[in-house]
């Protein structure tokens, strides 16, 4: 190909022609002519113009003329400088390359790889091209279209974001949590959450599908782009939310699609403006699921109930479309009816009864059983039992039943005086204690106590849990019966004959006794003279005769120094014991002396005879 000369070249090219001195005419006299260069184009100019005549000084350079001609070749040729974008026309295609002319002094050079996407490439083409070396040793620039590519798609990038304009793009891929999309040959990043205001389930279906999108964020620093679809349709839906809630009356019957299930409700989209239909606005009968009753993008129509201020959160109604099944109750149904039921759901306090569809009772834990003693619901249904019942209330305008299950049979306590009269002796189950007594269950809705006190004779019991077990049968003897209190008093040491009887003879005061210490306590010790007599040592009444104290597990002889029956009180004193021969010793020295006391004192006769004796004395006699 032709070389063609740079700018810089033809700066100083004379752009007339100018009169040639030779030796045998002067230049003065040389005929001059002029060649405007409107005359002639640059390329061609350039191509008939004497360099050598120029350079050597012979032809002189008229500087207006100059001035013309830069101008012209700064409007005609490109200035081949790098980073550059310009555009070019394809000239020839071989086999490896393109041959692209973008107005300079020579052609460019163009691998057909960086065409791949465009496989009909043809003569003709304009292309963008960057100037990426910009003459070869063939005097050929070699051209970039893959960078121009870049930098323009960039530069469009930045615009769409900065400006907020649509772009087009084709979806390539998925990637872990979203998708990627090209756009203007960049590959940009589409958020999973950015494709549609809907959950998406199928990201495939996006794949190689060209969309519209909004570039919502630039990396420059990284050279990453994220874009949105879902950005679109918000701007659209927000449109339409406005005109749907500026509309919206309480009562009002709208079509939507369910867009979201959860555990509490569904979320139905109305076309632009979500609203939610609490799981117990689903159905008159009670679920566990909503969907048991709805599935996904199904179409259905509900009922506005309520809306805040702003009309942002909507509450939503099914089951008000249809008729509540109170009203299909038939009016023969009556108090004291016998229904059959459904257990739906357990509370502690009893348990709810479906008996027709969306018509509930409540069975109360107490109208369980026959049973007073404290019970859960759990022990007597679960759910999903189908039980029999009887109806106790029935408000249809509140529209509340209560029902009970105990009524089916006959009350326990009809006949109770027959069956359990004062004094009678039976066996009961131990189903509960309290700090002051054990409750026996006689029969299935028959309890009784036994207080503390009436459990042992002899033991004394703290708790009753010392005594028995949950689960345990006891003897039991009637002690009082209150029919219309429902209470029945029961004893079980009543069923045993009271050893304290014999006891009070056996261990009788003054009574001795011997036994060990079993325990030391506050204020003295205590022995066990037997499994049933527990007796208490004041602390001074546990001295030896050589003044120690007796320890645990010391055996001595006791004496019962206090007893009493009602109270199963004993007491015992180890010092009298040796205080009492102590005693006894003192008495008979006391004894010994008051008789030798005796034995020595003068008798009365021989008072009489000195008295006597004196007498004479005095009288004078012999």
């Amino acid at each position: 190909m032709a070389k063609k000369e740079t700018k810089e070249e033809v700066q100083d090219v004379v752009v007339a022609e100018a009169t040639v001195e030779t030796p045998e005419q002067p230049v003065s006299e040389a005929p001059k002519k002029e060649i405007s260069l409107k005359e002639k184009d640059p390329a061609a100019f350039l191509k008939d113009f004497n360099w050598h005549n120029y350079q050597e000084g012979i032809d002189p350079i008229d500087d207006g003329k100059l001035e013309e001609f830069e101008k012209l070749v700064a409007d005609n040729f490109v200035d081949t400088l790098d980073d550059e974008v310009v555009d070019g026309e394809v000239v020839f295609i071989t086999d490896r390359d393109a041959i692209i002319d973008i107005n300079a002094k020579s052609e460019g050079v163009i691998s057909l790889n960086e065409f791949r996407y465009n496989p009909g490439l043809k003569v003709g083409d304009k292309v963008e091209v960057l100037i990426d070396v910009r003459e070869d040793s063939t005097g050929q620039l070699i051209l970039s279209h893959r960078k121009a590519r870049t930098i323009k798609a960039w530069e469009r990038v930045n615009k769409a974001h900065d400006e907020g304009t649509i772009v087009n793009g084709f979806v390539k891929c998925r990637t872990k949590g979203g998708m990627i999309v090209d756009v203007f040959g960049i590959e940009a990043f589409l958020p999973g959450s950015q494709i549609d205001v809907k959950p998406i389930r199928d990201y495939d279906v996006y794949v190689d599908k060209t969309m519209e999108f909004k570039v919502v964020k630039i990396n420059h620093e990284f050279k990453n782009v994220v874009v949105s679809h879902k950005a679109l349709i918000e701007a659209d839906i927000e449109e339409q939310k406005k005109e749907i809630i500026g509309q919206l009356e309480k009562g009002q019957v709208l079509e939507g699609v369910v867009k979201n299930i959860t555990s509490y409700g569904v979320f139905v989209d109305l076309g632009g403006v979500d609203g939610l239909v609490h799981i117990t606005d689903l159905s008159w009968s009670r679920i566990n699921h909503p969907n048991e009753i709805v599935e996904l993008d199904q179409k259905l129509n509900v009922v506005i109930l309520d809306f805040d201020e702003n009309k942002s959160r909507i509450q939503l109604g099914l089951k008000q479309l249809s008729k509540h099944p109170w009203d299909s109750l038939g009016e023969e149904v009556k108090v004291g009816d016998k229904v059959k039921g459904k257990v739906v759901v357990i509370a502690d306090y009893g348990a709810f009864i479906e008996v027709a569809d969306g018509v509930e009772g409540l069975i109360h834990v107490s109208e369980m059983s026959w049973s007073t003693h404290l019970r859960s619901a759990q022990d007597f249904v679960t759910v999903g039992d189908e039980v029999d019942a009887v109806i106790l209330t029935l408000d249809r305008e509140t529209r509340k039943m209560s029902l009970g299950i105990k009524q089916i049979t006959p009350d326990p306590w009809t006949d109770i005086t027959k069956k359990y009269p004062v004094g009678s002796s039976h066996k009961g189950t131990v189903r509960n204690f309290t700090n002051f007594g054990v409750f026996v269950e006689m029969e299935e809705g028959i309890d009784g106590l036994i207080y503390i006190s009436d459990l042992s004779w002899t033991k004394k019991i703290k708790h009753p849990s010392e005594f028995t077990n949950v689960g345990d049968q006891l003897d039991v003897v009637v002690l009082e019966l209150d029919v219309e209190g429902r209470k029945l008093s029961l004893g079980h040491k009543q069923t045993t004959e009271n050893p304290w009887d014999k006891f009070q003879e056996e261990f009788a005061v003054g009574t001795k006794h011997t036994a060990s210490i079993a325990e030391m306590v506050d204020k003295g010790a205590t022995i066990n003279f037997n499994d049933e007599i527990v007796a208490f040592v004041p602390f001074r009444h546990l001295e030896k005769e050589d003044g120690s104290k007796l320890q645990k597990g010391e055996e001595a002889q006791f004496e019962i120094i206090e007893f009493n029956k009602d109270f199963k009180k004993v007491v015992a004193s180890h010092m009298t014991i040796h205080k009492e021969e102590e005693a006894k010793i003192v008495k008979q020295a006391a004894k010994k002396q008051a008789k030798a006391a005796e034995e020595a004192k003068p008798t009365l006769g021989d008072a009489n005879e000195k008295l006597q004796a004196l007498k004479d004395k005095m009288d004078g006699k012999k």
